[in-house]
């Protein structure tokens, strides 16, 4: 765990990222948790201790410098990619987790109650059928769908100058007219030799 540890610092280090002894702590728990359960719950395809720190944690820090201060959605969580690590990082901003798939979002709130991550909510469930009635300030996704299909499917879920945070690789051509692209912003992953952007986008 300390090659991870190392591994982990000097990554956020290349992203401008300082993180706290904490920090350190509770991400490297993160995903302890996420190799334990994974060998039942088949969180990940990715199975090794320094390939996790690369294409799940790094992977998440990457956007964090490009985020706003609010009341977030991460859609499609997955094994809580990108929420849970960006909750750790930023406790004072609140995150709500959704996925379909009931062993995932199990393993989640397990994971935040393990954490004491008090800024989280996780719920079981498409993201269609939410009847919750929150506004969100920021919805991220991480591979969700293609991005139309994403900014459709979540509208209703946006606050009115709410911005959606969308993590790509490749990036596809055209968007719904109604929307608009802020920004796209290529990322580098230290270790990891793929393309990643992340699109922030609005309504017109």
């Amino acid at each position: 765990m300390q090659n991870e540890r190392q591994m982990l610092i000097d990554g956020a280090g290349q992203l401008g990222i300082e993180l706290t002894a904490d920090a350190q702590s509770k991400l490297l728990q993160y995903m302890a948790l996420m190799q334990k359960w994974n060998k039942v719950y088949n969180l990940t395809a990715i199975g090794s201790g320094p390939e996790m720190v690369t294409y799940h944690l790094l992977d998440s820090l990457a956007v964090l410098p490009h985020l706003w201060a609010g009341k977030w959605l991460d859609v499609g969580c997955g094994g809580g990619l990108p929420g849970i690590v960006l909750a750790i990082m930023r406790p004072d901003w609140d995150f709500t987790l959704l996925d379909s798939n009931s062993k995932k979002t199990g393993f989640v709130q397990q994971a935040a109650i393990q954490l004491g991550l008090k800024n989280v909510q996780v719920h079981t469930g498409r993201v269609e059928d939410w009847q919750e009635g929150i506004r969100f300030d920021g919805i991220i996704s991480r591979a969700f769908t293609e991005l139309g299909n994403f900014f459709s499917l979540t509208e209703g879920l946006l606050a009115p100058e709410g911005r959606w945070a969308a993590m790509k690789g490749k990036m596809e051509e055209g968007i719904p007219g109604q929307y608009r692209i802020d920004h796209i912003i290529t990322l580098h992953v230290p270790g990891l030799d793929a393309s990643r952007s992340l699109v922030i986008a609005g309504r017109k």
